[in-house]
């Protein structure tokens, strides 16, 4: 969503001020360009189409769920309005209180002409949800996201308040009002399943006892979500533990919007001033999420590249919309060796801010604890942590308004602490290792750029408990991006803007708990080619076609989905969880890659003082 903070004037005086020649601003301008213009398949009538984000499909018990209908609210003109509120109480009618999923289901339907917009859904404070909505059409649109909230378990059996807010606009002009309806759907548990964790005798990979909302506070006209506004603002939240913690986990919600929507395409402000260029987003390329527990950076973020519904070419995301975009990726940072810090019972603080940011990104978090109900007190120790400063490294060559710019990053975090508790002494080492790697072109005087990026993430928990047992999980995301954008002269005050965007979302994870493991993959990319035939500001002809494949792999099953589109039409759609030759060449045999898992846990933590085997 591009415009979470401007009024329609302001967008009607960017318009102006776009040049559509300046290929610098091709994404930011295709962002200004009148939605309801966007061309419509030729067949189109009364039907709303239905977008939809490929994902894997939640794998639901055989019991028959209890549904509750949260909220039904239709969101016209809410643009500087406190956030929409409905009342939760935990479900009476169900036969069961215990239940093992719980899935929250937005559904929305928009008919006319709107830009895509950010929302946000928070429960108690606790965000459930980030997401963006999909733009419409004069016939209509519907598009249903269903998310898997069983991890917030604890925080659904007392009664709260549910907050959604979308700031959306609403005029003559801009017509699309977002019908929405959120329903809680509550599955029985079939029976006890004792998991990897309950053999360790602890819950240490078990649902939190307690989630504390690291966000704002009700009323707000501007969300829960903490507001970024430049590389000096950080936000900062206080909060206090429970004495008889023994895990906490910090789940961070990001997105970036306006100036730094594109943020990947920015180039350095040297290049900006040497061609004395105006309104062109700048700061180079480069964006971190830094998070700090009284005032020493504890973890970091280095976000997917999510496009919006209406963001690079709004006709690639029509119906099929970009990886992440209806449910926007979260990250999780390990806190539990710090707890020896903050188990006093005082008040302490979390900040959050980016490096190189500009306005504006929006940011927040939840504190997931897990309290040991033996004991009113638990004890703990920070024995070391690690996160020296950095800053990116850029080499610059460029003549005029061509050239190229070649941004690297690194980063390592790492701590070690322990806690006593009931389960024992716990020792827990966790580890956070990035590399970015951005290479930028500008060509043609400008009116070309192409970029290429690649993001590693790897994320890696152990946790040593006594009599030999132990716990360890990694996760591992590698994101790449390629991006082309051209703007072409057509004569006549008309001009062509042309986009090729491939990017990838691949996550590997592995846990071992006692004799016990799991070990998933994903390969989820995307492509698509476009171009758009612009007079004045408007639309007037265009074509776009989308092919995404979808591949997850694990020791519990196997799901994929290969689906194309062309201007709004479905060519074809594959599915299905067969562990076949769909993922012929992904490299897996019936055994995951554990040589590879324990030679990178045991790089970050050593080797096993006990003589154990990290798997």
């Amino acid at each position: 969503m591009a415009f979470p903070t401007f009024s329609l004037p302001l967008l009607l005086l960017l318009l102006q001020l776009v040049n559509p020649l300046l290929s610098l601003s091709n994404l930011h301008k295709a962002k200004l360009l009148e939605p309801e213009t966007l061309l419509e398949s030729s067949n189109a009538d009364d039907v709303p189409t239905r977008f939809f984000q490929v994902t894997r499909p939640i794998k639901l018990p055989t019991t028959k769920p209890c549904s509750y209908p949260i909220l039904q609210h239709d969101f016209g003109f809410t643009y500087g309005k406190p956030p929409v509120t409905a009342p939760y109480t935990p479900p009476t009618s169900c036969p069961s209180q215990n239940f093992s999923k719980i899935v929250m289901e937005w559904t929305a339907t928009c008919k006319g002409r709107q830009f895509d917009r950010i929302f946000g859904v928070w429960l108690g404070g606790v965000e459930l949800l980030r997401s963006c909505t999909a733009e419409p059409k004069a016939t209509g649109i519907v598009w249903t996201v269903e998310k898997d909230i069983t991890r917030y378990s604890s925080l659904l059996k007392t009664p709260q308040t549910l907050a959604v807010h979308l700031a959306n606009l609403v005029d003559k002009t801009y017509t699309g009002i977002y019908h929405v309806n959120i329903t809680l759907h509550f599955y029985p548990a079939e029976e006890e399943h004792p998991n990897s964790a309950a053999y360790l005798g602890n819950n240490f990979d078990s649902h939190p006892d307690l989630i504390i909302p690291i966000s704002r506070n009700l009323p707000l006209n501007d969300g829960l979500w903490f507001i970024v506004e430049n590389s000096t603002d950080t936000q900062f939240k206080e909060f206090v533990v429970p004495r008889n913690t023994y895990r906490a986990v910090l789940e961070v919600f990001v997105s970036f919007h306006s100036s730094d929507e594109f943020w990947y395409t920015n180039p350095p402000d040297e290049y900006i001033k040497a061609n004395n260029l105006t309104g062109v987003p700048g700061n180079g390329s480069f964006r971190e999420v830094v998070v700090s527990l009284d005032g020493k950076t504890v973890g970091a973020v280095w976000p997917f590249t999510v496009v919006y519904t209406g963001g690079i070419n709004p006709l690639l995301w029509r119906p099929i919309t970009g990886i992440g975009s209806f449910d926007l990726p979260v990250y999780n940072i390990e806190i539990t060796p710090f707890l020896g810090n903050i188990l006093d019972g005082k008040l302490h603080e979390f900040g959050f801010g980016v490096t190189n940011a500009l306005n504006v990104w929006f940011i927040d978090a939840n504190l997931h604890l897990w309290l040991d109900h033996k004991s009113s007190i638990t004890e703990g120790h920070l024995v070391r942590s690690s996160a020296e400063p950095f800053s990116p490294s850029i080499i610059s060559h460029f003549s005029g308004l061509n050239g190229t710019f070649v941004t690297v990053a690194r980063r390592n975090i790492s701590a070690t602490g322990w806690v006593k508790s009931s389960h024992g002494k716990i020792t827990t080492h966790s580890f956070q290792n990035f590399d970015f790697l951005n290479r930028m072109l500008f060509g043609k005087d400008g009116d070309e750029q192409i970029v290429n990026q690649t993001i590693f993430a790897n994320y890696g928990v152990y946790a040593e408990f006594p009599a030999f047992n132990m716990y360890s999980t990694q996760v591992s995301h590698h994101f790449p991006l390629y991006l082309y954008t051209d703007t072409l002269d057509e004569g006549n005050g008309s001009y062509s803007l042309v986009s090729n965007v491939s990017m990838g979302f691949n996550e590997e994870k592995f846990s071992s708990a006692g004799f016990g493991f799991s070990y998933s993959s994903l390969r989820n990319k995307q492509k698509g080619q476009g171009s758009m035939l612009v007079k004045g500001n408007l639309v007037v002809g265009g074509l776009s076609s989308t092919q995404q494949a979808y591949k997850y792999f694990s020791n519990g099953g196997c799901y994929f989905r290969t689906v194309r589109s062309k201007n709004y039409t479905v060519l074809s759609d594959e599915s299905g969880e067969t562990c076949g030759k769909e993922f012929h060449g992904f490299g897996y045999s019936k055994r995951p890659p554990f040589g590879h898992r324990r030679a990178s846990l045991a790089a970050h933590f050593g080797p096993n003082p006990r003589g154990n085997r990290l798997i």
